[in-house]
């Protein structure tokens, strides 16, 4: 089924004349028009049609393509005042427009529309949706006096017209054929749409006189008049230049006018095609039909319909045209029809199709071939059930259950919808209930019974809108359509088990021509066969069939299940038993019918190269777009699950017929072997049945990748149609035309049949191919994805490892890690068996791999990167390396996986172990960088220097040298890194050498007060460590003034400017002993005094030598540093003696203020032995200092 809900344009018309009182009712009819080249490929109409319904004074029109998603494509007419004929809807098409031609019971219409080939800029329509031919049907004017006319008052005074048709002739006229409710055909004509003229009325009555009325008085044959003339149902074929009026009348004559010559060519008696007529005669015949076919080789053929009570009957007959434009009727075929109530029938070059309405107003459709039939027997037509008029809920189910069906509805979103109608249906549950407390028992039960309220509602419009109005078949694709009053179904051929199990019984006493099997005996076994699982299906219980269901959702024996079936049927278990023994042979037969359900393949079906290679752009084009709109996509998949269900019920059935086998003791050994088959087949078609298609399950694809919106372009509602569109169509259509010729015609029964086939293979889980849990995959749908692979687990034997792997990217979406790995591990003893595996490894973009395993954990170990779990990396590395024993290159990938995950999850222990083993030098010493440099980091520098780091002691020095002498000194700690490396040794010359090295950059690098203090502290440690050392070792190796240092990277042959070096850098070095230290401590020590005295003194103090530091200091006042100094380094006082006198001689001339500044630097000095007092002077004190200073350093003078 498939239903439009576009955005309808309704546009309205009034007629002059009001409609009668109680004026005559006609029924809601339906019709269809399909384009002359719908059946070839690469036409832009290729299976494309239009169709409609009416509906009292509305006509609907809608057109469809199974091709492409038309826009706006739906319109409704609505005509004021006016009520549609039958047979009023009527379209032609010409080599430029669609022109749709309209009666009313007062008004006659006519849209031209442009032609769908006109309407495109390029023949290269490559877009998913394209522009309807109703696009622009508002810009036209419908009551145009050039597209329409009112029927003359003269005509309808006498009553409403009963039935009409309309044609477009040669050149370009339309002509309107009313039935006149006094007898006779009036013809009102329109003059073509691109010319003036005026409109012309023609009545055609039975008489051999004529003559002409121009003008709106109607030209009449006039002769007897008699209401047995009354036409009942008219038809219009054009043949040699002329139009040929056919007319069913009242009096059962068939009337055939030639409007050319306004005259009566031919009439017959159809009660002479009818057998045993008497009384036939008299009655007014109100129900008989009249349709044409024409084809090239039987010309053109009429099918009559008669409608007698309780013997209606279809008479088919060939026009022959004989001398002198004489003609006359030839009969094939006279075929009887059942007591069903005729709605509609179709006729084409071979076959008769009906759809009649039973007593209990189900839809009956039928067909027959009126040339090759002798029996007379009619084909059955397998019409979709409706749904169960109750619905099972389970104790341990909610009673809202959603079930989407096949509309698109585009009004609002499903969410929203079923909100809707929760809120709606939960309000009415609690404005009836009186009671304020009740338990949870008695709201369940009200729940249920609200909610079924709703659905028989459901149940109710559903109903309403299957009422069948029309039935079409196209005569270029033979595609037949059942036109509903809200749907349009497409029939589709039946297979043949299928066809079998469906069958009621009396046409399966006809089939002895069984299309499964040659050998008449197998033939007649198998009809038995299958009436036994027909008693058995209808014996079978709603309720039994749930819990067999459940049981197998559930995954329990089927075995058991079928047994609990059978212990419930004893009362049909006899006529089974009688049955069952006139079956010679049933082994054969199970093994036919089974046969028939298997869709195993050898191969895979279709493949993922280009579609038809070689082909034309245009060709190619053609191809992606078959069968690839949304109504193709919904009839296909429906079809699809239709036939799952059909088989899934025969397999049922199948089974339990095999455990009555069983009871009876008979064939028990060859039963069990079919029996063991048979459950294969159960739960295969019970999984698909419950998992994708029978519960119509709701795609709710906001996270998938390529349809990320919220209303998609392709908008698929299951699994199957997202499999459909997104993977499988181009797969089988590729498959279909690699096996014919591109230019053949899009035969609808046999297109439609390889598809759905193919895509009921590749949905087979137990066929090679795995492109249906890959498309789940893709396409994030991960819960139907987990169930699928749940339901197949037990029995299914092919992609075992894939299903493995899909389980455990499920159980990853779900966040349950532990689970994912064990699949992922579980599915790698599988990686050099199945294609889906293969083609995960084989598209690494890495190196690859020595082994197709490993290079599926490096897949998997990125996939869990990606995912977050540095715990499960772990865990699969380590497993991967058992199987890299011989690829070093993969143990050392692996190792360093290890470590880098380790290291992140600060795990550092285990990081370092991973180092260790990397047999690979260089990851080894990357890693290693990478654990020095992140553990610095984290300032986790107790277990940096606390690794034994066996064979790596002089990498790591090396690393951190490099990256100490590299960066920043404040900013980084690398040197107190490195000297505590040493100590945790007790190598203390190289921490000394580590510190002294800190110190001597800190005087060049950072001449601040805080760089000068942290270079007194290095000094201070570095004599520490040279003082714990026996003296003949207390020394260290100092680059001498003017060498470098290395660093990582630099070039051997280019300076620090990327220049070519002349010569090959000479290096020198000294050796630092402890007094040597000591010198740069007591030097460095009175920068920091001058530092601290004189903060601007800083930034000169951390380069100046000996000698210039002796300036600095007396200039500042601090001689006791000056003298030290100068006693360190053996230099003369006489500099500080000097700048102590005059400060002296400064400070007896000066003021109060020098006074004041002189105690500064003097509290800078030793002044303990000299300021007693605070009356002191500062000139006495001053020269107090002076003595003690010179006798304190007489000698060293």
């Amino acid at each position: 089924n498939d239903s439009t809900r576009d955005v309808l344009a309704v546009v309205k018309t009034t007629c002059v004349h009001a409609a009668l009182p109680g004026g005559v009712k006609f029924p809601d009819s339906a019709g269809a028009f399909h384009y002359e080249e719908s059946g070839k490929l690469l036409s832009v109409t290729s299976n494309r049609f239009i169709h409609w319904s009416t509906s009292g004074d509305t006509v609907q029109l809608v057109e469809q393509s199974l091709d492409t998603n038309l826009l706006n494509n739906a319109v409704k007419l609505k005509f004021s005042h006016c009520t549609v004929l039958p047979g009023g809807v009527n379209i032609q098409e010409t080599l430029n427009n669609v022109i749709i031609l309209v009666c009313t019971n007062q008004s006659i219409h006519r849209l031209v529309l442009p032609h769908p080939s006109r309407m495109y800029r390029s023949e290269l329509v490559t877009e998913l949706h394209m522009q309807s031919i109703f696009t622009d049907v508002m810009k036209l004017s419908v009551q145009d006096s050039s597209h329409s006319a009112v029927i003359p008052s003269s005509v309808v005074q006498t009553g409403s017209p009963i039935t009409s048709t309309a044609w477009l002739s040669q050149s370009g006229e339309a002509h309107y054929a009313l039935a006149s409710p006094a007898g006779g055909i009036m013809v009102v004509t329109l003059p073509p749409h691109d010319t003036q003229g005026s409109v012309s009325v023609l009545e055609l009555k039975r008489s051999s006189m004529m003559w002409r009325l121009s003008g709106w008085m109607p030209t009449a044959i006039r002769g007897e008049q008699s209401p047995a003339d009354l036409v009942l149902s008219v038809a219009v074929r054009e043949l040699e230049e002329d139009s040929f009026i056919f007319a069913l009348c009242q009096d059962h004559k068939l009337r055939m006018w030639s409007f050319r010559e306004q005259a009566c060519l031919l009439e017959a008696d159809m009660l002479e095609y009818m057998p045993a007529c008497k009384g036939v005669k008299r009655l007014s015949g109100q129900g008989h039909r009249l349709r044409l076919a024409f084809s090239s080789t039987t010309g053109l053929c009429l099918c009559v319909y008669l409608a007698v009570p309780q013997r209606g009957q279809f008479a088919v007959l060939q026009l022959v045209a004989t001398d002198n434009n004489r003609y006359s009727l030839d009969h094939i075929s006279s075929l009887f029809t059942t007591q069903e109530t005729l709605v509609d029938f179709a006729l084409t070059s071979t076959d008769i199709w009906g759809v009649w309405v039973d007593d209990s107003n189900t839809t009956v459709v039928k067909y027959i071939n009126f040339e090759h039939n002798t029996a007379g027997q009619w084909n059955q037509v397998f019409v979709q059930p409706p749904p169960e008029e109750e619905v099972h809920i389970g104790v341990d189910q909610d009673p809202r259950i959603y079930r989407r069906g096949s509309e698109r509805i585009t009004d609002v979103s499903w969410e929203t919808l079923k909100k809707e109608v929760t809120v709606a249906v939960e309000s009415e549950l609690q404005s009836s209930v009186t009671e304020f407390e009740f338990s949870q028992e008695e709201y369940r039960q009200l729940q249920v019974e609200f909610w079924s309220k709703f659905y028989a509602c459901c149940l109710q419009y559903q109903e309403a809108l299957s009422m069948p109005l029309g039935l079409t078949v196209s005569q270029h694709t033979n595609m037949v359509c059942l036109l509903k009053k809200g749907f349009v179904s497409f029939l589709l051929p039946c297979f043949a088990v299928d066809h079998l199990y469906l069958s009621y019984d009396e046409y399966l006493f006809s089939e002895e021509e069984t299309p499964l099997t040659e050998d008449p005996e197998v033939g007649r076994d198998i009809l038995q066969l299958v009436q036994c699982l027909r008693l058995v299906s209808d014996a079978v219980s709603g309720e039994m069939a749930y819990e067999m269901e459940k049981a197998l959702e559930h995954l329990q024996s089927p075995e058991r299940a079928a047994e609990l079936v059978l212990e419930n049927i004893d009362n049909v278990i006899e006529d089974i038993q009688n049955k069952l023994q006139d079956i010679r042979n049933p082994m054969a037969a199970m093994m036919v019918l089974l046969r028939e359900l298997d869709l195993e393949t050898d191969s895979e079906v279709g493949g993922d190269g280009p579609i038809t290679p070689g082909q034309s752009l245009n060709m190619r084009i053609s191809l992606s777009q078959l069968y690839g709109s949304s109504s193709a996509v919904s009839v296909v998949c429906q079809a699809v699950c239709h036939m799952t269900m059909t088989r899934a019920l025969f397999c049922r059935d199948l089974l339990i017929l095999q455990k009555l086998y069983l009871r009876f003791g008979d064939n028990v050994n060859t039963h069990a072997r079919m029996h063991a088959r048979t459950h294969t087949h159960t739960h295969t078609h019970t999984h698909t049945q419950d998992a994708n298609l029978q519960h119509l399950t709701v795609l709710e694809l906001s996270d998938t990748p390529a349809l990320s919106t919220n209303r998609s372009v392709l908008s698929p509602q299951t699994v199957v149609e997202l499999f459909y569109q997104t993977a499988a169509r181009r797969i089988i259509i590729s498959h279909i035309y690699s096996q014919q010729q591109s230019n053949s015609l899009l035969h609808w029964s046999h297109m439609i049949s390889n598809v759905v086939n193919l895509l009921a293979q590749l949905l087979w889980p137990s066929n090679p191919g795995f492109q249906f849990p890959e498309c789940l995959m893709a396409n994030c749908q991960y819960t139907q994805l987990q169930e699928y692979v749940r339901l197949i687990g037990p029995w299914c034997q092919v992609n075992i490892g894939s299903c493995r792997f899909m389980l455990g990217q499920c159980y990853l979406a779900n966040g349950e890690g532990q689970k994912a790995l064990q699949c992922f591990q579980e599915a790698a003893t599988e990686v050099e068996k199945e294609e889906f595996l293969m083609r995960l490894t084989g598209s690494e973009e890495e190196e690859p791999a020595s082994t197709p395993r490993l290079q599926y954990y490096n897949k998997v170990l990125r996939l869990l990167e990606d995912v977050g779990l540095p715990e499960l990396v772990i865990q699969l590395a380590s497993l991967a390396i058992t199987e890299a024993v011989s690829d070093v290159n993969s143990q050392a990938a692996l190792w360093t996986r290890i470590f880098k995950h380790h290291l992140d999850l600060g795990h550092n222990s285990e990081a370092y172990e991973a180092l260790t083993q990397n047999p690979d030098c260089s990851m080894q010493l990357d890693c290693l960088r990478q654990l020095v440099v992140v553990l610095c980091e984290r300032s986790q520098l107790q277990d940096l220097v606390q690794f034994p780091y066996v064979n790596l002691h002089d990498e790591v020095v090396s690393i951190i040298e490099s990256r100490a002498r590299g960066l920043d000194l404040l900013a980084h700690n690398y040197y107190e890194l490195l000297y505590a490396f040493h100590i945790n040794r007790h190598n203390y010359r190289k921490a000394g050498t580590v510190m002294f090295e800190f110190g001597m950059r800190l005087g060049r690098e950072v001449r601040t007060r805080l760089g000068l203090q942290k270079q007194v502290n290095c000094y201070l440690a570095a004599l520490n460590c040279l003082r714990l050392i026996r003296p003949e070792y207390a020394w260290i190796v100092q680059p001498a003034s003017g060498a470098v240092y290395e660093r990582p990277g630099a070039s051997p042959k280019r300076n620090s400017d990327g220049e070519f070096s002349s010569e090959p850098v000479k290096r020198q070095v000294d050796i630092l002993e402890l007094r040597d230290l000591e010198k740069e401590y007591i030097l460095s020590r009175s920068r920091l005094t001058l530092a601290q005295h004189h903060p601007p003194s800083a930034a000169i103090a951390g380069s100046a030598s000996a000698v210039e530091m002796v300036s600095l200091l007396v200039q500042t006042g601090l001689f006791d540093s000056a003298l030290s100094v100068c006693q360190t380094f053996r230099l003369n006082l006489t500099p500080v003696f000097e700048g102590l006198t005059f400060k002296c001689v400064k400070l007896q001339f000066g003021g109060e203020e020098t006074q004041n500044e002189a105690w500064s630097w003097l509290a800078a000095n030793q002044l303990s032995s000299v300021v007693n007092t605070k009356e002191s002077r500062s000139d006495f004190i001053h020269l107090n200092f002076i003595d003690i200073k010179e006798s304190r350093h007489l000698s060293f003078i």
